[in-house]
């Protein structure tokens, strides 16, 4: 599939998607038509079927099946999830990545992240637990980016910038850049920082709004080191 490079790219893409709800059926009964789009297992007399909610519906009605349990977590999705089968990074449970984002090699994407079509994130990168990547967000290699912090995408309006992390950048819990900020590489942002203005390289930026308190020197280098065997 073609990486979705722009914010217009990104709109046509979800305006012409075909809206789905995906579910697991689980019945009792016989099937003996065929169906498109439909996984039918009918082992003895039990029947699970996979597909859009509309057509396995139809197919509980022509069959008659009875005792019918649907399993669904979401309706009328636009974006399927990312297939992260074959990403070479350690992706760990309960994280919603949608398709179209970037994950680079040996990056660590924690519980609970949720990473918007077209973020990317860059090489040796740790996205910690609860992180929210909005859509077209940049984070860089071997960046750490805090449990519970947001950065924030662009997508609507599409003329908006969105946020650049450089690399090298270390992001404290709860943190949160605005849209159209740039994190300038080697930085070390607060916990719980609000960032509504660019930061300049290897700087130290702290409050809300953030603002550069000193620049990193190697007793802040020795506090906010990455461990390489996390990675």
């Amino acid at each position: 599939m073609r990486k979705l490079q722009t914010a217009e790219e990104i709109i046509q893409y979800i305006k012409n998607a075909e809206r789905r709800t995906d579910v697991k059926m689980f019945a009792t009964g016989q099937v003996k038509g065929t169906y498109e789009n439909i996984t039918v297992y009918n082992p003895d007399n039990l029947v699970i079927a996979l597909g859009n909610f509309d057509d396995v519906e139809a197919l509980v009605a022509a069959e008659q099946l009875t005792h019918v349990v649907y399993e669904s977590s979401y309706r009328n999705s636009a974006i399927p999830m990312l297939d992260t089968k074959r990403i070479k990074a350690r992706i760990e449970p309960g994280c919603y990545i949608r398709e179209n984002a970037e994950i680079g090699e040996d990056a660590v994407i924690m519980m609970g992240s949720v990473i918007n079509i077209g973020a990317r994130v860059g090489a040796k990168t740790m996205i910690d637990m609860n992180v929210v990547l909005g859509g077209r967000a940049e984070v860089g290699a071997r960046c750490h980016i805090g449990a519970g912090s947001v950065i924030a995408g662009v997508i609507e309006p599409a003329s908006a910038t969105p946020v650049v992390i450089e690399d090298d950048v270390v992001i404290g819990a709860n943190a949160v850049v605005i849209e159209g900020v740039r994190v300038g590489k080697g930085s070390v942002i607060g916990a719980g920082a609000v960032v509504t203005k660019d930061i300049p390289p290897y700087s130290v930026a702290v409050g809300n709004p953030a603002r550069v308190v000193k620049t990193v020197d190697e007793k802040t280098k020795s506090k906010t080191e990455i461990v390489e065997d996390l990675r």
